[in-house]
């Protein structure tokens, strides 16, 4: 199922985490699912990306000053169970955010599950760019949030 993930920095410091999820909670709106990554692990990413396909914009010197900085920031991704209620408080809010379509798939709590789905976007030839998800209980199914380079042809691949 096509959803809409939320992406905003955090600043990295005790409360943050809890004055939004707070902010969410008296709104009404639930979290489905939730990554949080230290934000200076995400500009290392994109910078060893760029340094493979793109040209760098930023001098090795600048790098080493923007990842000092983006230590003090948490790169959060997640679903909440109404997303324009959730945008539209963030916006209000003040919060610099960013929106992009992943795709969800509940899954067996069963050894395999995962290989079966991972492979079927391997043979359709679908990159997955990041996946996140978790289980509350060995009975209960999991809910993996999967971000692929073709949203288009992945949603048709799982609805």
């Amino acid at each position: 199922m096509v959803r809409t993930e939320i992406s905003l920095f955090l600043k990295n410091a005790p409360g943050e985490l809890g004055r939004l999820s707070s902010m969410l909670h008296k709104a009404g709106i639930n979290i489905d699912a939730l990554t949080i990554q230290d934000a200076s692990a995400y500009v290392q990413e994109l910078f060893q990306a760029r340094g493979k396909s793109l040209k760098r914009i930023a001098s090795v010197a600048n790098y080493n000053s923007i990842r000092k900085d983006s230590a003090e920031f948490a790169l959060i991704r997640f679903l909440a169970d109404n997303s324009d209620k959730a945008i539209d408080l963030l916006s209000k809010n003040d919060y610099v955010f960013d929106i992009m379509p992943v795709i969800t798939i509940e899954l067996e709590n069963t050894p395999g599950s995962l290989a079966e789905v991972t492979e079927k976007f391997g043979r359709e030839g679908i990159n997955i760019n990041y996946v996140y998800g978790s289980v509350s209980s060995s009975d209960a199914k999991c809910l993996f949030v999967f971000c692929p380079e073709a949203i288009d042809l992945a949603s048709k691949i799982f609805p």
